[in-house]
């Protein structure tokens, strides 16, 4: 007797289908058909009960045909062909229509991106353009095809008579007169024999071609439905495009997942798979029962479907797109190795009220850290990379001369002694002394931040925050950056700690507009060690590697390790100096690299002490400064620069550049800032094969005419 609680198997839809028990009055064999049964009036069975026991054994006839390997076979490879037919219908139909415009631009804007819905816009405008003067063309060759024939037909008849005329006339014979007309004819007969032998198989095999071409393609594609694959095919792409993530994402043991994908679901993709930086990114809406967090859990399965480490693979869930699957796919190892050179390390100043260059994001781009109207919580297990962030930062800071940096260590290190000829205050120790010495900073700042708020009125107005103008007007309003390292020394401190929260948490509140900066690093974030207030107005939060969760929460916020946003996945010692973020861009969260500047006691190499010494010269010994003008950034120079040897370049890779040039000129800069640059010297961007492209041509005459300009105006005679 069939087992009831047999496994079920896969129904022609993809629905389970149970096995089937034995029926009362059915033949004991299982091949016996239901109308061989004992009527249902004779055995006193209800009549939906016999249709029932027929549905059910039709549907064991069905999977047992499915099981079938040649069956499987049939349908694997119809599957191929079918599907491939019409993956190349639809590329065929994107690239003769503005179907993939179309497409892209309802992405975008349910993305909510406008610029980039206008980018295609003017895309598919462009394209239709294109395709109309293409018609029109034809149109006009069609016109002019019977005079261009004619033409061409009565050039070469009378290109053959003078050269039969010159036979003739060598030859004396005057048969010789149509001798290359008959041999154009003998050769235009021979090229149609050939044609008329050839024709015939060639027809007949451009069907098995197209087939074979679609098979291939659906083979690729894999658009065989998986029952029908082979049961030991593995074929996993690196590249994670839609085949790969639905692939990856129906083996991750998701129960909702699997029995939508069985019941013949069908993604809807709101941003198709898309190169993004060193990675892919796309946007999935999910079926109805299964939420992110449910794919979150997976991550480190889903990590090891798509061929990637944890920390290369981040699925989240967009705040405007609820139910939606924002899932980023880092290239293989492309999160390893070191990372670029600290842009400020040989040349360069800074700008407090603009921010410091202290980190690249996953996706390559220069991440600037904000300082004014901040603050900030670095967090992560000793040895990840937290001290690298820390003094790119103070660094910054210092390059600028009017900014005020003061430190205090609730541990004994020397990571902050090559910043000491800079800083105007050092303290390290985790002993009361020191302790002491950090509370009564805090209640020195509490103190300041009201008296800041008061000068704010008298020179500005009411609701004006600091600005660079009247933190130069007036000493006492210079910006200042204050860190406090291993704070939840500080924080935890039987005597102090209470008084320690309640002021920073003070500080914090109004120092928004008054320049007054706060960093606090910690290897132990949690509930006790750091205060819930204290995290809640932090604007900027790094975890670097931590140990669970709930470090991570303690860092980025509550909430975020379910929604993806975790450091929990980042590995102890290998991924050094990488970190989640929230609040450096609009993203939700940033996956950030530190820049490294090497310290005198690490490998020998000291990078610290020369940007130091920079630092030092921009003011006088004392408390007498000495601000340097900052000169404005000349884009044709700058434009030029990083063209260097190229004759073009696309805008985005100009942009990009320029970022690494001057982030504090071009960081926030886009394609309309650009050409809006460019525009009055006549060198805007232009368009080549549909991309935007930059001309060093039109970069250099537009410099050259800008000192032309500049010469004719010294010679002018004074008036």
């Amino acid at each position: 007797m069939t087992d009831l609680h047999a496994p079920a198997h896969p129904g022609a839809s993809g629905t389970p289908v149970p096995a089937v028990p034995e029926q009362p009055g059915t033949a004991g064999t299982p091949g016996t058909p239901a109308r061989d049964a004992v009527p249902a009036e004779k055995t006193g069975e209800p009549k939906r009960n016999r249709r029932r026991v027929r549905i059910d054994h039709l549907r064991h006839v069905v999977v047992e045909v499915r099981e079938h390997a040649g069956y499987r076979t049939v349908v694997r490879h119809a599957a191929y062909t079918a599907g491939g037919a019409r993956l190349l219908t639809r590329r065929a139909w994107d690239s003769r229509t503005t179907a993939r415009h179309e497409r892209m631009m309802r992405a975008a804007e349910a993305a909510g991106n406008e610029e980039l819905v206008r980018q295609w816009e003017q895309r598919a405008y462009a394209y239709r353009f294109a395709r109309h003067r293409r018609r029109v063309e034809l149109l006009q060759m069609a016109i002019n095809a019977p005079k261009a024939i004619g033409y061409a037909t009565a050039t070469g008849v009378g290109t053959l008579l003078i050269l039969g005329f010159l036979i003739t006339l060598g030859t004396g014979d005057t048969s010789d007169l149509l001798t290359p007309i008959e041999a154009v004819v003998d050769f235009v007969g021979w090229v149609s024999f050939l044609a008329s032998v050839i024709w015939e198989p060639a027809l007949y095999s451009l069907p098995l071609i197209a087939l074979g071409a679609a098979w291939t393609v659906g083979r690729r594609q894999h658009t065989a439905p998986a029952w029908a694959l082979p049961a030991d095919a593995e074929d996993r792409d690196v590249v994670p495009d839609e085949g790969a993530i639905i692939k990856a994402l129906s083996n991750l043991g998701i129960a909702p997942l699997n029995k939508a994908i069985k019941d013949g679901w069908q993604p809807r993709w709101v941003s198709p798979t898309t190169r993004s930086g060193p990675g892919w990114h796309t946007q999935l809406q999910l079926p109805m029962g299964v939420t992110v967090e449910m794919v979150n859990g997976k991550k480190k399965v889903l990590a090891h479907n798509l061929l990637r480490k944890p920390v290369e693979v981040w699925p989240t869930e967009p705040p405007k797109l609820p139910g939606t699957l924002d899932l980023w796919v880092a290239d293989q190892g492309s999160l390893s190795g070191p990372t670029p050179p600290w842009p400020l390390l040989t040349e360069g100043t800074v700008d407090y009220f603009k921010g410091v260059p202290v980190a690249v994001s996953q996706r390559g781009e220069p991440i600037m850290g904000k300082l004014m109207a901040a603050n900030w919580m670095v967090g992560g297990i000793m040895g990840s990379g937290k001290s690298s962030l820390v003094i790119a930062l103070l660094l910054g800071a210092i390059l600028d001369p009017l900014v005020d940096v003061e430190a205090y260590v609730m541990a004994y290190n020397v990571d902050y002694d090559p910043l000491k000829p800079r800083l105007r205050a050092l303290v390290k120790g985790d002993e009361d002394e020191q302790i002491e010495a950090a509370v009564h900073a805090l209640r020195r700042l509490r103190d300041e931040v009201t008296e800041r708020g008061k000068l704010l009125e008298e020179l500005g107005g009411d609701n004006t925050k600091l600005t660079r103008e009247l933190a130069q007007k007036d000493p006492r309003m210079r910006p200042k950056v204050v860190v406090f390292d291993e704070c939840h020394e500080l924080f935890m401190h039987k005597e102090h700690g209470k008084e320690a929260a309640e002021l920073a948490v003070k500080v914090m509140k109004k120092a928004r507009k008054t320049g007054i900066t706060l960093v606090w690093v910690t290897v132990s974030p949690t509930a006790d060690s750091i205060p819930r207030d204290v995290t809640r107005n932090t604007s900027h939060r790094v975890a670097f590697a931590v140990g669970d969760h709930v470090a991570n929460d303690g860092l980025l916020g509550s909430g975020k390790h379910k929604a993806g946003v975790t450091a929990t996945t980042l590995i102890p010692g290998e991924d050094v100096g990488t970190a989640v973020t929230v609040g450096f861009t609009n993203k939700p969260f940033e996956v950030i690299r530190s820049h490294y500047v090497a310290r005198e006691a690490e490998k020998g190499v000291d990078e610290v002490t020369p940007v130091v010494k920079r630092a030092l010269k921009a003011y006088k010994v004392g408390d007498v400064w000495e601000v340097p003008e900052t000169a404005a950034a000349d884009v044709l120079t700058d434009v030029a620069a990083v063209l260097g040897d190229e004759p073009r370049m696309l805008t985005q890779e100009v942009l990009h550049r320029l970022a690494e040039r001057n982030p504090s000129a071009y960081l926030e800069w886009g394609p309309t800032d650009l050409k809006a640059a460019l525009e009055p010297y006549g060198a805007e961007q232009y368009k080549s094969g549909g991309k935007s492209m930059v001309s060093r041509t039109r970069i250099q005459e537009a410099i050259l005419d800008r000192l032309a300009e500049a010469d004719e105006d010294e010679g002018d005679p004074e008036i």
